[in-house]
């Protein structure tokens, strides 16, 4: 078994299997890490390579022994080490659902990893049911693995850097779709409805056509907005698997930081820490609940991921909306402000626009981080990124 990419998914690997040494391309001081410059020029048939599902299929090794890779996922998979799963994927969402469902089956001995942040080396193997949350990246190099329940949100454009069009990216989000069998289940968009599968597909217009095919009460569902689909998705698969409805339970679900978490300064004005939203549609979905009565002030920008932000834009000019741009994707935002005529300010940095935007907030204005883009331009993960913007306000 060899291991490529030192990331948080082969780290947990080496450790549960026991394996020394792990590729990376970057200069890294710890003992296990090896240069993939050293990575060995051929290699049998028989042994299996496995990437931290960051490495983008056009890495120059992954491409010389294509069929040599398999994914965290088929690994342990292979090696019985899989309970009964449930997947989530989808653009939007996926977090929140799989912790949702998590919730909902915290009596069942149910536990949650996956790109959620545990990953499957560190999860309880005693475990009745497996949570995973399933990113793209995941499911490129998911080729054995199957969940028996498959959760999947709605599709936009995300991730085309790394999947290089649309088209892979979705490809992707069906592939468990394919391999699932008789008595297995999706829960998918009704775009995808005519997918072929031996599983069973319940398909969704949205969430007022699901909940009328599960009979489920929208009224007595607190969530709103894009977490009513997360929740109602969540209560089907307690419905499908323990044939329960529980209103009151999913209703005691805490949401977790950095999506679309209001709070105030000292001053009461309000700020809103969105920094999970890494693609327009998450930042879309945050703003049709304004109306154009509010003004807006967006901090938007970091690694953009190759998305179309024309959509976006579209809906920037319906709104009283000024942005303050950062990051890597800085110039794209200008060049977009220009073009649908949108105020904008180059603030290249959170510290930066907090600090041009706290000239023009007050009580009647909305001041907003919802970047529309990944985090690692400039920090970490989208944790981190929504952690300083708090604090930063904090400090005010």
């Amino acid at each position: 078994m060899i291991l490529l990419g030192y990331g948080k998914t082969t780290k947990a690997i080496a450790k549960f299997f026991k394996i020394d040494n792990i590729y990376d391309d970057r200069e890294i001081d710890n003992k296990m890490v090896i240069n993939s410059s050293l990575f060995p020029e051929n290699i049998d048939s028989d042994e299996i390579i496995i990437p931290t599902p960051a490495i983008p299929p056009r890495h120059k090794i992954i491409q010389k022994f294509s069929n040599n890779i398999i994914s965290e996922y088929d690994l342990f998979y292979k090696t019985d080490n899989f309970p009964f799963s449930i997947w989530v994927s989808g653009t939007n969402g996926k977090t929140t659902t799989t912790e949702m469902i998590t919730h909902l089956l915290d009596d069942r001995f149910a536990v949650s990893g996956g790109n959620i942040g545990t990953p499957l080396g560190e999860l309880d193997q005693n475990a009745s049911i497996w949570i995973l949350e399933t990113s793209s990246f995941t499911l490129h190099y998911t080729n054995i693995a199957k969940p028996n329940i498959y959760i999947l949100l709605p599709i936009t454009e995300d991730h085309i850097s790394w999947h290089e069009n649309f088209e892979e990216y979705e490809k992707s989000k069906l592939k468990p779709i394919l391999k699932l069998q008789e008595g297995e289940v999706a829960i998918i968009p009704e775009k995808y409805k005519d997918v072929e599968t031996d599983g069973h597909l319940i398909t969704y217009k949205d969430s007022n056509d699901l909940a009328k095919r599960f009979s489920f009460d929208i009224k007595k569902i607190d969530f709103k907005g894009g977490f009513l689909l997360d929740s109602l998705l969540s209560m089907a698969v307690h419905k499908i698997v323990f044939d329960e409805v529980d209103y009151s339970k999913i209703n005691s679900f805490k949401k977790s930081p950095h999506r679309q978490e209001e709070f105030s300064d000292k001053q009461n004005r309000i700020w809103i820490n969105d920094s999970k939203a890494t693609n327009p549609d998450s930042t879309i979905s945050l703003l049709n609940s304004f109306s154009k009565k509010q003004r807006i002030l967006l901090i938007i920008g970091g690694e953009d991921k190759g998305a179309d932000w024309k959509n976006l834009f579209k809906l920037f000019q319906k709104l009283n909306i000024k942005l303050f741009t950062i990051g890597k994707s800085s110039e794209k935002t200008e060049n977009l402000s220009k073009e649908f005529g949108i105020d904008f300010q180059l603030s290249k940095n959170i510290a930066q626009a907090v600090q041009d935007i706290s000239i023009e907030h007050n009580l009647k204005s909305i001041a907003i981080l919802s970047p529309s883009s990944a985090s690692f331009d400039q920090f970490r993960s989208f944790e981190e990124r929504g952690e300083y913007f708090k604090r930063l306000i904090n400090e005010k």
